[in-house]
């Protein structure tokens, strides 16, 4: 059975007049500050770095690095270690940056609140406003209209009081409270949580927790799992099957060296060179760069903050967002819809009996501000009630459900104004009952419709001096109704358009009643699809409309944002309160307005810095802007690379000498690397972002496979001609020509494989870009270094005109060949 008040204060060992300075002090001491748990500590420069290093190909990169030392390849070591410095050093840069930016948002509520504490134990109780982080369980504190919670309490007296919770449950409506001696097992109307507030009313009540063991502490140990995000199964699932292959290749050349030319240390360095090769060691820092580009754009133009540079990623490949409505799709205030009479058709009168009421009863109950039903009476009645001189307000009662004021009317009258549940005041109106059923019936249909009813009556009662009660409220003459809804979130119409044009679906998942999200929804011009509540087992959505999942638990948004991952689908999360922190952390990307709770704020991985949800669209482009970047690297790169290494592995054993020694390699990897820097500033074609970008490793793969496949065979064609072409002249070296030749070969057909196999641009038409340029300047050097003082010393030499010929004959067919392969690529994408 729940305590008595009584008992619950001797079980606190506390009592109506509060504690004493000591006693506070040995609790604090006991319980610790009346904060939530902390944000950790922000990781040094040296953590930050080592973190990165978890990324596979960094890893694999480190270890190439450390085995080219050991086989004394000094060059090929410093320019792999040098890039994995600048992989971690990016990496970590960004996420400091974004630390900086949420800290500047963060604007954590420290604040006070009043409390009832004695100097001794005889001293006389006085109330102090004292800090929320010292306040302990059996503080007694007061509680007023827009004051915050400060800590779990039970409630001892209140007037009146209602409290906004919606951070916690979802719900928009004010809620009332009230002090119960006995409250019933599963009722929290005597009780309001931390991070709750005052909407109307006061309260004294007793603190029954404090910090970590509140509800709003708790919601920060949800044992909620966050699986591998989409940046982790797409990135990382290609990395680890090219990791495995990169690590068989060097025992591979080196058993074929062997048993073929029977010379294993001399291929050694060759060996390691083939799978650096191999690797796209600029993986690491083009993915970091893309991203924290994409990042910085975003946080200089729409003050979008990205804590976690993959969630980018992970933002341009969402399938389906989910969001709350309260706070996000919704304002937290309520405008008003319509004023109806009686026979249920616009009326005036009845919003301005209503404000008239309001505007008495925040005058004479000299509250700070009108709560948000009275606000928006007032906002849409404009000046009004000064015509009247107030008698009496009455607050609102919870047991009556009830509020208004008294008015002067005629001579020795007073009017009775009262606004409240319709079921309640329609009791007190002076109707035949069929009238009553016929208004009730039509407050329904409202309210069924998602709207929030009041009705509105009024009684003229003889003047008097005795105080007026909501006794008083009988035998009303009933005047007409009020419907409410949620105001709009500015923008939030035309960003959801803009997201479901991106082919995103969009799911509403609200503590609220399903008749108030699917109206919220109607009202954003949105088409609503499926409508059930969070109990319901989930379902598809159907394409264009919005699916309304209603009386959601946070465990419940959890749970469906769970199914929809294992499902294989991309999900974000949208959300602001402490009730989505759940949801957030079980999503691939979590995102957060500006005005969310400090512990929402923390969860996600993308903050919004407006109230404008536009940000969002923005968002999501610049997440596919850089995953197309980052897709068009891998594709160009590896199909390239292992084009090449199948190429080599060949020449390497059918030829008596290196098909290209360890230097020449490095030198074209170099080339080659410098120019795919230029990925990280592409743009891609429009079309490309139309829908979500992700990386399938399956049908990543097969590209690669095929187009990769293509370059080998050019390679070897480059082989065969060479190989059939006339000896050199005097004083060139067989071994020299071949060398450069293939060298050259080598970065032309890379620079063509930048310029065709780009995702989302077209073959033909627009503006080079910087991977246009990039890959001439490419094709330059491949064309320029053999005869520079520089390929002389990498064994490299000029080749006759003939020479170019034979590669012009080799080069053309592979790159009509790429445009059929791409063109064919493309007609069978979706």
């Amino acid at each position: 059975m729940p305590d008595t008040s009584l008992r619950l204060l001797r079980r606190l060992e506390t009592g109506p007049r509060g504690l004493t300075d000591t006693e506070a002090a040995a609790r604090l001491a006991e319980h610790g500050e009346n904060t939530p748990a902390a944000a950790p500590p922000a990781l040094s420069w040296p953590r930050r770095s080592v973190r990165a290093l978890r990324d596979p190909f960094t890893s694999v990169l480190l270890t190439l690095g450390l085995v080219s030392a050991f086989v004394a390849s000094w060059g090929t070591a410093s320019v792999i270690l040098a890039l994995v410095a600048v992989s971690c050093a990016l990496r970590a840069a960004g996420e400091r940056r974004a630390d900086r930016s949420l800290a500047a948002l963060r604007g954590l509520v420290t604040g006070t609140a009043t409390v009832l504490r004695r100097t001794g134990r005889a001293d006389e109780p006085r109330a102090r406003e004292v800090p929320v982080a010292d306040l302990v369980p059996g503080d007694i504190v007061r509680l007023g209209p827009g004051d915050l919670v400060p800590a779990d309490v039970r409630l001892l007296r209140a007037r009146g009081l209602t409290v906004r919770q919606d951070t916690l449950t979802g719900e928009s409506a004010p809620v009332a409270k009230e002090a119960a001696e006995v409250p019933g097992e599963s009722a929290e109307s005597h009780l309001c949580f931390q991070g709750s507030q005052v909407v109307s009313g006061s309260a004294g009540a007793v603190v029954v927790a404090t910090g970590a063991r509140t509800r709003f502490g708790a919601a920060q140990r949800v044992p909620v799992q966050r699986g591998p995000s989409a940046f982790d199964r797409s990135v990382h699932g290609i990395s680890w099957v090219l990791v495995r292959f990169m690590l068989l290749t060097p025992p591979l050349v080196l058993m074929a060296s062997a048993a073929v030319h029977g010379r294993v240390l001399q291929t050694l360095p060759f060996a390691v060179a083939v799978a650096v090769g191999l690797t796209p060691e600029m993986l690491p820092v083009i993915v970091t760069t893309c991203l924290a580009r994409g990042a910085s754009r975003l946080a200089d133009a729409h003050r979008v903050v990205v804590r976690r540079l993959p969630a980018l990623h992970d933002l341009g490949a969402v399938d389906v967002l989910c969001l709350d409505k309260t706070g996000t799709l919704t304002q937290d205030r309520p405008v008003l819809a319509a004023a109806l009479g009686p026979d249920g058709r616009d009326d005036p009168e009845v919003l301005r009996w209503a404000a008239v009421a309001a505007w008495w009863g925040l005058t004479l109950s000299e509250l700070p501000a009108p709560d948000a039903l009275d606000e928006a009476l007032l906002t849409a009645a404009g000046p009004v009630g000064e015509e009247y001189d107030g008698v009496a307000a009455l607050p609102f009662d919870p047991a009556h459900r009830l509020a208004g004021a008294v008015v002067t009317g005629a001579l020795g009258r007073h009017v009775l104004i009262t606004k409240g549940a319709a079921e309640t005041v329609l009791e007190q109106c002076d109707l035949t009952e069929g009238e009553r059923e016929r208004l009730l019936g039509l407050a329904t249909r409202h309210a069924e419709s998602g709207l929030r009813v009041l009705a509105v009556a009024t009684a003229e009662l003889p003047a008097r001096t005795r105080p007026y009660g909501a006794r008083d409220a009988r035998d009303l003459t009933f005047r007409g109704l009020l419907t409410f809804r949620d105001d709009l979130a500015p923008g939030a119409a035309d960003a959801l358009r803009t997201l479901t044009g991106l082919g995103v679906e969009v799911r509403v998942l609200t503590g609220d009643h399903p008749a108030t999200a699917v109206r919220a929804c109607r009202d954003l011009g949105l088409t609503v699809g499926e409508v059930r509540t969070g109990s319901a087992p989930e379902a598809a959505g159907t394409p264009g409309t919005v699916t309304v999942v209603a009386r959601c638990t946070a465990e419940d948004k959890a749970r469906v944002v769970a199914g929809l991952r294992a499902a294989g689908l991309t999900v974000g999360f949208l959300g602001d309160g402490v009730n989505d922190v759940p949801a957030m952390l079980a999503a691939d990307v979590g995102v957060a307005p500006r005005g969310a709770v400090d512990v929402a704020r923390e969860s996600a991985d993308v903050v919004l810095g407006e109230k404008d949800l536009g940000a969002l669209g923005h968002a999501v482009l610049a997440g596919r802007h850089s995953s197309a970047n980052i897709a068009s690297y891998l594709r160009v790169t590896l199909s390239s690379n292992l084009g090449n290494v199948f190429a080599m592995l060949a020449a390497g054993l059918l030829l008596p000498f290196l098909p290209m020694l360890p230097a020449q390699v490095l030198a074209q990897n170099l080339c080659f690397d410098a120019s795919q820097l230029a990925f990280a500033d592409d743009r891609p074609d429009p079309e490309a972002l139309r829908r979500p970008t992700r990386l399938r490793p399956p049908a990543f793969l097969r590209f690669l496979t095929g187009f990769g496949l293509l370059n080998a065979v050019a390679d070897l064609a480059t082989f065969g001609v060479l190989t059939l072409a006339p000896r050199g002249g005097a004083g060139l070296s067989d071994e020299a020509l071949f060398h450069s030749a293939w060298f050259t070969e080598n970065l032309l057909a890379q620079a063509l494989a930048m310029l065709l196999l780009r995702s989302g641009r077209r073959i033909a038409g627009g503006r080079p870009g910087p991977v246009g340029w990039a890959s001439a300047v490419l094709a330059g050097a491949g064309l320029l270094l053999p005869a520079t003082p520089l390929g002389a010393v990498l064994g490299l030499t000029a080749l006759p005109a003939d020479r170019y010929l034979l590669l012009a004959a080799v080069l053309v067919p592979y790159a009509l060949a790429l445009i059929v392969a791409r063109v064919r690529h493309d007609r069978r994408q979706p």
